[in-house]
Formats: C-alpha cells, sequence, structure tokens
C-alpha cells in the first residue's frame, strides 16, 4: 500500500514539498522567532545618530569589501584579533557587515584600539602610515556635512526592529550639527567591538631573555620589521607621533618613569596593550598597542627587541636621549 504513492508522481512531488516547507519552518522560520535566537550582550549600546551616520558610510563606500568583522573561534584569530565574535554583538547590525575577504585587517574589535587621531589620519592618508597599503585615501569624506533629516529616517528604520532607538529629531540634528562624513566614519570605528571586554594579558616573564641579543643581523632583521609593522605609530625611528603612540627611545615605560626588561618589551609587542596591568603601568593616554604575537613568530618579536636595544643605546650615545626630567 505505502508503494502505491510512488506511481502517483503528483501526490509524491506535492507531499514532498509540504513535507520540506514543514521541516523548514519548524527548524529554520520558528527559531527566528524566539526572542532567544537574538540575543544581545549586556555592555552593548545602541547606535548613536552620529555612529550609524558613519556605518552608512562604510557600507556606501564598499569597506566591508576588503575588511571583515567577524572573528573566528580559531586560536590564530583570537591571538591576532581579539576575542572571538558573539552571536549578542550583532543585534543593531541590520544588514550584517561581517564580510568574507581580508585584504585589510579584521575589524571587528577596532574600537578603541586607537585614538581618534590616528583614525582621522589615517583616513586621509593610509600610505602615510603603511606604505604598501593599497587602501583608499577618505579625506575627501571631511566638508561633506551630514544631513540630520536623512540620519534621523535611517534611525526611524533602524526602530522598526528596536523601538529603543526611534529618534529625537531635535536631538540628532544637534547631534550632527557641524559634524560631517569623517567625523562619523571615525565615530563608527570607536563603536566596533565595544560591548566585547578586551582580553587581559597573559603571564608575562621579566626573566625572559633574547636569545638574539647582540646578533647583527637580528637587529637589521628588526629594524625592517619595526618599520614594516610599528613605524605607522611609533615613526620612522620609533620617536613616536604625538597623540598617537609615544616615543620608545626614552626613560619612560607605559607612562611610568623607568625602562623594564626584554621580557616586557616582548610581552607588549606579543599581546599589546592586554598586559598594562600585568606590568602595573598605565600605558600612553588613550592608546591601544595591537597584539602583534598571531602573526609574527617569537624570533621576529625578538628580532625588534634587538633592534630597538640597539636604537636606544644610539640615541644615548649621541645624547639624544629624551630625559623628560631635564626638560620640566
Amino acid at each position: 500500500m505505502a508503494g502505491e504513492i510512488y506511481k502517483k508522481p503528483m501526490a509524491l512531488a506535492a507531499m514532498a514539498t509540504v513535507t520540506i516547507l514543514i521541516g523548514s519552518i519548524a527548524t529554520m522560520a520558528y527559531p527566528m522567532l524566539r526572542a532567544d535566537m537574538h540575543p544581545k550582550l549586556d555592555a552593548l549600546k545602541p547606535f548613536t545618530a552620529l555612529q550609524l551616520a558613519g556605518r552608512d558610510v562604510y557600507q556606501r563606500e564598499g569597506c566591508n569589501n576588503c575588511h571583515t568583522q567577524v572573528i573566528r573561534p580559531l586560536p590564530t584569530e583570537v591571538a591576532r584579533y581579539g576575542d572571538f565574535s558573539k552571536a549578542g554583538e550583532f543585534a543593531y547590525d541590520h544588514p550584517f557587515l561581517w564580510g568574507s575577504k581580508r585584504t585589510g585587517p579584521d575589524l571587528a574589535r577596532e574600537g578603541g584600539l586607537r585614538p581618534d587621531k590616528w583614525q582621522y589620519d589615517h583616513f586621509a592618508n593610509p600610505q602615510a602610515f603603511f606604505a604598501r597599503s593599497n587602501m583608499p585615501k577618505y579625506g575627501w569624506l571631511k566638508g561633506r556635512m551630514l544631513d540630520a533629516d536623512e540620519a534621523t529616517a535611517h534611525l526611524a528604520a533602524l526602530a522598526t526592529f528596536h523601538p529603543e532607538l526611534k529618534p529625537d529629531a531635535a536631538a540628532v540634528k544637534a547631534q550632527l550639527a557641524g559634524k560631517d562624513e569623517l567625523d562619523a566614519l571615525v565615530a563608527y570605528m570607536q563603536w566596533l567591538g565595544h560591548a566585547v571586554p578586551r582580553r587581559q594579558g597573559g603571564a608575562v616573564d621579566l626573566a625572559l631573555q633574547n636569545p638574539l641579543a647582540g646578533q647583527v643581523a637580528a637587529v637589521v632583521k628588526g629594524k625592517a620589521l619595526f618599520e614594516e609593522k610599528c613605524s605607522a605609530c611609533h615613526g620612522d625611528e620609533a620617536k613616536g607621533n604625538e597623540g598617537v603612540a609615544p616615543s620608545l627611545l626614552d626613560d619612560v615605560f607605559l607612562e611610568a618613569k623607568g625602562d623594564l626588561p626584554d621580557g616586557a618589551y616582548f610581552a607588549l609587542i606579543a599581546q599589546g596593550s592586554d598586559v598594562k596591568k600585568a606590568l602595573e603601568r598605565p600605558g600612553y593616554k588613550d592608546g591601544g598597542m595591537p597584539a602583534f604575537g598571531g602573526e609574527l613568530p617569537k624570533e621576529d618579536i625578538w628580532a625588534i627587541v634587538s633592534w630597538l636595544r640597539n636604537q636606544k643605546a644610539h640615541e644615548a650615545s649621541e645624547g639624544h636621549h629624551d630625559d623628560k626630567e631635564e626638560h620640566k
């Protein structure tokens, strides 16, 4: 009897279609209507009008074609970019801008990583920071003033999903007064990843010795690596960049008087600003040192330390040591 259905192709097709539809509704459509399928992280803040306008610029300019905004739960990804992405941090994203191609680095944890000045300068001229960067210049966004009515409409559209975002036209107008598209884009950059706590640094071994200390080849290699990875923030000769990153040649380490041993340098390069607490030093105001442990092997990090030590010694011998106490 059961085999009779196979002799009726139209009935079989109809039954198969109904079965698939029921399964699809039960496993896909219904779960998406449940509140627990749309979580929000406790620390997640909704977009302000300025941040949402920046997101619109980001999407309009196709930034998601070259940058992703999702960190996979893989050790190499987490080591380089930070804690892996959580569903609850994308509650206000319509549509998601996860991207699929990393011509540029992932931006999921960009918020708070660098000061505003760095963001403005980098958007204006990426090649001034990374000579081989193929990122377009976005300095032309400066002076393109934001439209408060358009921003209010965009917030109202998002409020259909999130009623708490219902805009106050007067407040939006006040917030965007005198703001341009570059201001908005920087504001959006600083919003990214804010809901996920920054990773705390791991153990720091201050007794760690540089296995490449005194090797000329390591100093040469370290100089090349520094120019490629570090000079964009710390300057070509590690003398610092006002408002972005401090000098690495003076007698101040993480904004506290007194140098630290090679183990501290290694930890800071490998783990970034997350080691500040372990080193019990505050660090540069508003600064955020990226972690390079996920992309540089240990010998490369030690080579950079070797060059920094050599550079500090050279500056001291030339009488260029920047002792802050002498300038007070």
